[in-house]
């Protein structure tokens, strides 16, 4: 976590709240001091005048501490929620600076309880130490310096009392901590689990999964409160047995104390006092118990986001080397942007250790050409093209997109001058013009439409009730998968890039919408480097290349004529697709 940024922002904030809270706390410390003072002197003496003067002096002291309490409030309250935001916005600004390998790192419920819950216990604990927090070990101590001062034969008491209560708030500390980090992992798995029901809210409803679902969500929030009974459980014994301690050495003082007045070694004032004393040191230690088991949450949820900011990217690259610009070497000579070069590719999701998705993968593409990408499922075709704009990088060999090596180009300039179009559909929640501007926030309304036409988007966009300006739910949820499909195609034309990524974005299309696409794709695409995977051969076939993957390995390229002559893998998924078609028109 990065502390030392938000100690230089907040410091004097932070000090003028602390100034406050000792303020109020040395009016509080005053007046058992005061209160003996107007017995001892005032009542016993009958000295109307002296306490009044006492009185009112008292009310001044109370009115001051009012004030300053006020005051350390409103700045407590500004200076937590505007580092709790910050620290919030930082976090999510970590996340999304990762790579996918580092992401992968946490559950994505997890994620969102670190960026929720996590930062709110944080933040609610800079929050109560400049006020209570900060305050009870003030009150704690001064009462008992006061107290000392009063009277030290009965202080004697408090070196009995006040070590016993270090050993149970230590004992807390020890306790409690691993307790509630336990609880933090169990809300992630509780958030986990909601996430994912709701994500596949409709294939439980299309498959009558509700009790199965109930069950995963009753076994994870069942965990859930069996932990947080376990920690509150270990800690539900500790406030009892401090206040059970400080109690007895009030009794003791009074005991002692009701003696020495009977033996006129005490005076009225100085008992009550020190009872009052006694009492802000039970209140203080209380208070710091509390504090103690608010300090292992937020201990717990800080080293739980410090996780996230400490999660290196594992990209590196050149500062000057930008694609297409002046100092990216070759990739700025003319006509070389959209070129792409494999040379050699080994990848894999669990590093050098797990099996290839990728197995050494050669292959070249000249700028403007259009590639297809064929293969059985599972046998790497996105895996392959998720390499180009550096969602993951290479376990080994070499991969160069205008003659420049990805790893020396910053990943956000590459991915500037790349569209895609994924194989699972993403719509974010708002207008469709919202979604499909996406690809270029300044898009003219003019070339939303064209985009929209060039998907085969327009004709069902217009039939909507309120156009362009239709609302989406979330994920698209009120489109068809066709539909959503187009949408994105048309956030990816926009862009108008250099290179051109469609991983199967047909799948849901009609084959006479899909021609549609393809031929506007022809006169649109002109000089636009263009990889096109698709499950249905007849998707690639007049393509300039085609490129041929199972299990992970390039196994043949060429056009559709050569292919269906010298290639196996091929020509089964041609007779799969193209033969049986073929045979029911006969029969």
């Amino acid at each position: 976590m990065p502390y030392g940024r938000y100690i230089r922002k907040y410091w004097k904030s932070f000090l003028l709240a602390i100034l406050f809270v000792t303020i109020e706390a040395g009016a509080d410390l005053m007046m058992p001091t005061l209160l003996a003072n107007i017995i001892d002197e005032g009542i016993a003496e009958k000295d109307m005048n002296h306490v009044l003067q006492m009185g009112g002096l008292m009310l001044l002291i109370t009115a001051m501490g009012a004030v300053a309490a006020s005051i350390r409030n409103v700045v407590a309250s500004h200076v937590s929620q505007k580092f709790g935001a910050e620290l919030r916005s930082d976090l999510f600004a970590k996340i999304q600076s990762l790579s996918f390998d580092s992401m992968n790192q946490f559950d994505r419920g997890s994620l969102i309880t670190r960026l929720t819950n996590d930062v709110t216990l944080v933040q609610n604990f800079l929050n109560g130490m400049m006020r209570i927090f900060v305050k009870a070990p003030i009150i704690g101590i001064g009462a008992l310096i006061m107290a000392i001062r009063l009277n030290w034969n009965l202080s004697i008491i408090l070196l009995v009392i006040v070590p016993i209560v270090i050993v149970l708030v230590a004992l807390n500390i020890r306790i409690g901590f691993s307790r509630f980090m336990n609880v933090q992992k169990s809300l992630d798995k509780v958030n986990a689990t909601v996430r994912e029901y709701l994500s596949g809210v409709r294939v439980v409803k299309a498959f009558n999964r509700f009790d199965y679902e109930e069950e995963r969500f009753e076994k994870s929030n069942e965990e859930q409160r069996a932990r947080s009974t376990n920690a509150m459980r270990a800690m539900s014994i500790f406030n009892p047995a401090i206040m059970l301690t400080v109690n007895f050495g009030i009794v003791t003082v009074l005991w002692l104390g009701g003696r020495w007045l009977n033996a006129d070694l005490l005076p009225v004032g100085h008992l009550v006092a020190f009872v009052n004393y006694m009492t802000q040191i039970l209140f203080a230690l209380m208070m710091l118990t509390m504090v103690f088991t608010m300090f292992i949450r937020a201990k717990a949820s800080a080293q739980r986001v410090g996780e996230v900011f400490k999660q290196e990217n594992g990209m590196t690259w050149r500062e000057e080397g930008e694609w297409g610009g002046e100092t990216g070497g070759s990739a700025g000579a003319k006509g070389s942007i959209g070129s792409i070069e494999f040379r050699n590719v080994t990848f894999s999701y669990g590093g050098e250790q797990g099996s290839p998705a990728v197995d050494d993968a050669t292959f070249a593409c000249r700028p403007g050409e259009t590639i297809g990408i064929v293969g059985s499922t599972g046998s790497g075709k996105s895996s392959l093209v998720e390499l180009i704009p550096r969602f993951y990088d290479a376990d080994s060999g070499e991969i160069r997109v205008g003659h420049t090596d990805i790893r020396e180009l910053d990943p956000s300039a590459l991915r500037e001058r790349i569209a895609i179009v994924p194989q699972q559909t993403m719509l974010f929640t708002g207008s469709i013009m919202d979604n499909i501007r996406w690809g270029k926030e300044d898009a003219t309304d003019e070339e939303v439409v064209e985009a929209a036409k060039l998907a085969e988007a327009h004709e069902f966009i217009q039939r909507l009730p309120e156009d362009y300006q239709s609302l989406l739910g979330q994920r698209g949820v009120n489109l068809s998968g066709g539909q959503k499909q187009r949408i994105s195609i048309a956030r990816a034309l926009i862009r108008r890039p250099d290179i051109l990524i469609l991983d199967d974005c047909t799948s849901a299309v009609d084959m006479v919408t899909e021609a549609r696409i393809k031929s506007a794709l022809k006169t649109y695409a002109q000089g636009m480097t263009c990889l096109l995977i698709a499950q249905r051969i007849t998707s690639v076939m007049d393509t300039d290349n085609i490129i041929v993957m199972d299990q992970g390995k390039i196994v043949d390229k060429g056009t559709h004529d050569e292919l269906l002559e010298r290639c196996q893998v091929y020509q089964e998924i041609y007779r799969s697709q193209i033969g049986k078609e073929l045979k029911t028109d006969v029969v």
